[in-house]
C-alpha cells in the first residue's frame, strides 16, 4: 500500500506528482495493467518461457 504525506506550503499538484511516482515504483500499475484482462493460465506460461528463453539467449551471446 502506497501512503503520501501532504507537506506544508506543498501545492496538490506537487502531491499528485510525488503520487504517481510512488505508485510507479511500487509496481502497482503494471499490476493493474496486468489484471486488467484474464489471461488463460497457458498464456501465462507462454510468456514465462518465451522470458525465460530471451534471458537465455541473451547470457549466452554475452559470454561469447
Amino acid at each position: 500500500m502506497v501512503k503520501l504525506l501532504v507537506r506544508d506550503r506543498e501545492t496538490i499538484q506537487e502531491a499528485v506528482r510525488r503520487f504517481r511516482k510512488l505508485v510507479e515504483r511500487s509496481g502497482i500499475k503494471k499490476e493493474m495493467r496486468r489484471r486488467e484482462f484474464y489471461e488463460k493460465p497457458s498464456e501465462t506460461n507462454r510468456r514465462a518461457r518465451l522470458r525465460a528463453e530471451r534471458r537465455n539467449k541473451r547470457t549466452q551471446l554475452l559470454v561469447r
